[in-house]
């Protein structure tokens, strides 16, 4: 006797094949031609789709194997996974959110803005899209539109490590848009000073800020994962870039993006400020 699959169920064994079948696939190709694949699955994504086949209505596990598949920087795949997930939970503010935060990692800024405005609509509360929508807004170089979402986003920050980015990119977007005293005065009082790991990229970069670390030691020796790079690098770039030394902005641009940390936000704006330079 053959079990009926209810379509729910059909739908996220169509994404498990798909998983299966576009392993290490090309996810982003770069403005210098540079091609960059997903990775190997060690198990996550294999466990949270055999968790999703038992409750395949279920939001949280439907949100699992996404961020399981962004994981292995399979964002097409995770891409894949929300969008069925919108199609089972309908106008679910956090598949958007999540949805759209994949989106901006293949520098699909349109759909991003698309996702993240439609869960705003839905729920104006949610962390996660106020500050990724800050980010869509600084990579266009709207920098008061961005100071405006990260300002929405830190008091709603879920942690001390997101306090520390919505902080870090607050002071960026307010910098840029010409608020330097505005920028200083939010970091004199110390809104993210929840304890984080001290080598978290938004931490080094807020003592840089604060003249607690010179630029010339915000990157070590054990600063060698890629993404890590790619974020130190964008501050170190974006803080000589407010300082008005585009050279020095340039080269620490340039290393961002020869980090291969590509899904990192220093990686995408790095390529915006690269381009920006150019004209």
């Amino acid at each position: 006797m053959f079990k009926r699959l209810c379509p729910a169920s059909l739908a996220f064994g169509l994404i498990t094949a798909a998983s299966i079948l576009n392993a290490q696939t090309v996810q982003y190709k770069s403005p210098a031609g540079v091609e960059y694949r997903s990775q190997k699955d060690t198990g996550t994504v294999a466990r949270a789709q055999k968790a999703l086949a038992a409750n395949p209505k279920d939001v949280n596990l439907i949100i699992a194997l996404g961020t399981a598949q962004a994981g292995i920087r399979d964002m097409r795949g995770a891409i894949q996974t929300f969008t069925r997930g919108l199609d089972v939970v309908p106008n679910n503010a956090l598949l958007y959110r999540w949805r759209g935060h994949r989106h901006l990692s293949l520098r699909e800024l349109d759909l991003a803005l698309d996702d993240f405005s439609k869960g705003l609509k839905i729920d104006s509360t949610v962390y996660g899209i106020w500050y990724h929508l800050g980010i869509v807004k600084f990579v266009r170089g709207d920098f008061n539109g961005a100071a405006d979402a990260f300002k929405r986003a830190q008091p709603r920050a879920p942690d001390a490590g997101e306090l520390a980015g919505s902080t870090d990119w607050l002071w960026m977007s307010l910098s840029r848009a010409g608020k330097g005293a505005e920028a200083k005065a939010m970091l004199a009082r110390r809104p993210d000073s929840l304890k984080t790991d001290p080598e978290y990229g938004y931490t080094k970069r807020l003592r840089m800020y604060r003249g607690e670390v010179t630029p010339e030691k915000l990157i070590t020796k054990t600063d060698t994962a890629d993404v890590q790079a790619a974020t130190l690098n964008f501050g170190l770039g974006n803080w000589y870039l407010i300082k008005g030394d585009t050279a020095k902005a340039k080269t620490a641009f340039e290393k961002s993006t020869a980090s291969g940390g590509w899904p990192g936000f220093g990686f995408i704006v790095s390529e915006a400020e690269l381009k920006r330079l150019k004209k």
